[in-house]
């Protein structure tokens, strides 16, 4: 059985804070900080009851990304997940789209579940209010809410953190987080009926794997910002697509990069070890997930120069497809069919992220490491198209880092 120093000892803690959402909300035994590292991980500060390490135990993400195939309500594809339909959609409010880091295709969502009063309110990640450049835990109930928190926010969260006292409340509410965070809410679900009953949509958001503080630090710093605090308002992407990383000085100056740069080149260099081992970055335990869909050139290559922001809409559940076709038919989501075929080349790295995961897998299972028990993810079928070169070279890479002096990052 895990527990949380294992856990973040191997390197397995996505730093979601659902260990500490579900302990006791009066004398938690587990809270949320920042490691040396610059990730959220969890902290014993108390005692935590046999009940609650066995529960930690089922359900973490971290260590646990579990199907229940019986359940399926979509056709399952190996590389996409369960999908019922797929689309490519934007918001046709312009100023979110304008604002989002995809079009607002998911803020569209938000915003239609807000206003046609289905929810009590979003809960979601955003900046946070004493730091312009801080993830903070975010309640949306209006337009202004929705719109301060649309767009990407590239640096650790723990959104599940206060989950228990939440599900406490009378107050019904939409669950927006990383894929990990989903699949780690929909586990809890299975031992918790209030999740059901007061989280009727969970939503996502591919994902390539959360940077940690110091990557903000070193992205600021290659923008010529040497003094964080003399930053008043950051972004690492949108208000255009994909956006530029841009940081206002209190000076009335600012700096800014652009996202092939900021992302492709600094951000995704200070990975969490976890996210290079996650065979979910697509979000298969959402009821919606979104992405960027990406416009290609004549080979078949995603661009990223700016243009009008679209997303990669799938719907995975009847309910979030009859979510979809209500948010279309009130007019907040503009939406056209797209093939799975298509996604591909729009999302290259996520249609051959099982194949990559299952050899560094197969090396970590060669060491007898510490891994993320994954079950019914067809991991096997990804591995099949990722191809024997490359693959061998995801094994050895794993194989080598391991052997080194390079642990994980905790």
């Amino acid at each position: 059985m895990f527990d949380i120093e294992q856990i973040k000892a191997s390197g397995l803690c996505s730093g979601c804070g659902l260990c500490a959402g579900i302990g006791n909300q009066d004398q938690p035994g587990i809270e949320m900080g920042l490691s040396e590292q610059g990730y959220r991980r969890p902290k014993r500060i108390g005692d935590v009851s046999a009940d609650h390490a066995r529960k930690i135990d089922q359900v973490c993400p971290g260590v646990n990304i579990r199907h229940e195939p019986e359940s399926f309500e979509a056709t399952y594809s190996p590389t996409w997940g369960p999908v019922i339909k797929a689309r490519l959609g934007w918001s046709s409010d312009e100023a979110l789209r304008y604002k989002a880091s995809s079009g607002g295709g998911l803020s569209a969502i938000l915003l239609h579940l807000i206003e046609s009063g289905e929810i009590d309110y979003v809960l979601q990640t955003s900046v946070a209010a004493d730091s312009p450049i801080r993830n903070a835990i975010t309640v949306s109930s209006d337009r202004e809410g929705v719109m301060l928190a649309a767009g990407s926010r590239y640096a650790p969260s723990s959104p599940l953190e206060d989950i228990g006292s939440r599900l406490d409340e009378p107050r019904r509410f939409a669950f927006v987080g990383k894929p990990c965070d989903v699949a780690g809410l929909r586990q809890l679900a299975r031992h918790d009926p209030r999740v059901d009953e007061k989280v009727p949509f969970m939503i996502s958001f591919m994902c390539a794997g959360v940077p940690s503080y110091s990557g903000t630090s070193d992205l600021l710093e290659q923008m010529g910002v040497s003094d964080e605090s003399e930053v008043e308002a950051f972004r690492y992407r949108g208000e255009g697509w994909p956006g530029n990383a841009t940081a206002k000085m209190k000076d009335g100056s600012t700096r800014s990069m652009d996202y092939d740069t900021s992302w492709g080149r600094i951000l995704n260099r200070h990975l969490q070890f976890r996210c290079k081992i996650c065979a979910d970055g697509i979000g298969e335990f959402a009821d919606i997930v979104c992405a960027d869909g990406w416009y290609c050139d004549a080979d078949g290559n995603p661009m990223f120069d700016e243009n009008h922001g679209r997303s990669i809409v799938l719907t995975r559940t009847n309910r979030g497809e009859a979510l979809v076709a209500r948010a279309i038919k009130a007019g907040k989501l503009v939406a056209e069919p797209v093939e799975l075929e298509e996604i591909i080349k729009m999302q290259p790295y996520q249609s051959l992220r099982k194949g990559l995961v299952f050899f560094r897998l197969a090396a970590l299972a060669l060491l007898r490491k510490p891994r993320p028990r994954y079950e019914k993810l067809e991991m096997l079928s990804g591995a099949r198209a990722f191809g024997v070169v490359a693959g061998l070279r995801n094994f050895f890479g794993m194989l080598r880092r391991s052997l080194s002096d390079r642990g994980p990052a905790k």
